[in-house]
Formats: structure tokens, C-alpha cells, sequence
């Protein structure tokens, strides 16, 4: 999966700071704070956002799970409260939220 920038600028930055890195000219918590800084933020989704998400993206469980790479049945169960989603799950479902069905498909 391609990162995910806050803007064009950042994304140069990030670049420039990822290769510094790479010399052994940045330091990994350095780097950790251009990670932050620059790549779109991952926060957790509540179940109520999740379906919501979906029908404003006008996608029934299973074109959404379908783009998320999940299964419909863990589509419901975010959507019920019955788990949460994390890792590459959260991450594509925040891209979504800021970006739209699109910007995963």
C-alpha cells in the first residue's frame, strides 16, 4: 500500500527525511516524528462512524468489504460494536473517510 499524505509538500518532506534516514544521517525517533507529522493519521472508528462511512459512500457490506479486503460478516460485526477494526483495516477506512470509496479501490 502507497502512503497517504497530508499534502504535496509534506509528502517531499517525508521523501527527503526517508532518505536521510536510510544514510544513517536521521535517527529513527526523528523519523518517527516526520511519520507523524506528514502521513494521515490513523484514530479509532466507533461503530456508528463505520456505518455510516459506508452509506455515505452508498456501498452495501459487501462492495465496502469487498474494497477493504475483509469479509462481510467483519464489515457487520464493526458495525454492530462487536469488534474493532486495526492495522491495514483502520488505516484504509480512515483513508475512505478522508478520501472517499475511490481512493481504496
Amino acid at each position: 500500500m502507497t502512503k497517504q499524505y497530508k499534502s504535496e509538500a509534506l509528502a517531499a518532506a517525508h521523501e527527503a527525511a526517508l532518505g536521510l534516514a536510510e544514510a544513517g544521517l536521521m535517527s529513527k525517533r526523528t523519523m518517527r516524528a516526520f511519520d507523524e507529522m506528514c502521513l494521515t493519521p490513523v484514530e479509532e472508528m466507533a461503530p456508528e462512524d463505520i456505518r455510516a462511512l459506508r452509506l455515505r459512500e452508498n456501498a452495501s457490506q459487501a462492495v465496502f468489504a469487498r474494497h477493504l479486503n475483509v469479509t462481510t460478516g467483519l464489515v457487520s460485526q464493526w458495525e454492530r460494536g462487536e469488534k474493532r477494526p486495526r492495522g491495514a483495516s483502520l488505516k484504509l477506512l480512515t483513508l475512505v473517510a478522508k478520501n472517499g470509496l475511490g481512493a481504496v479501490a
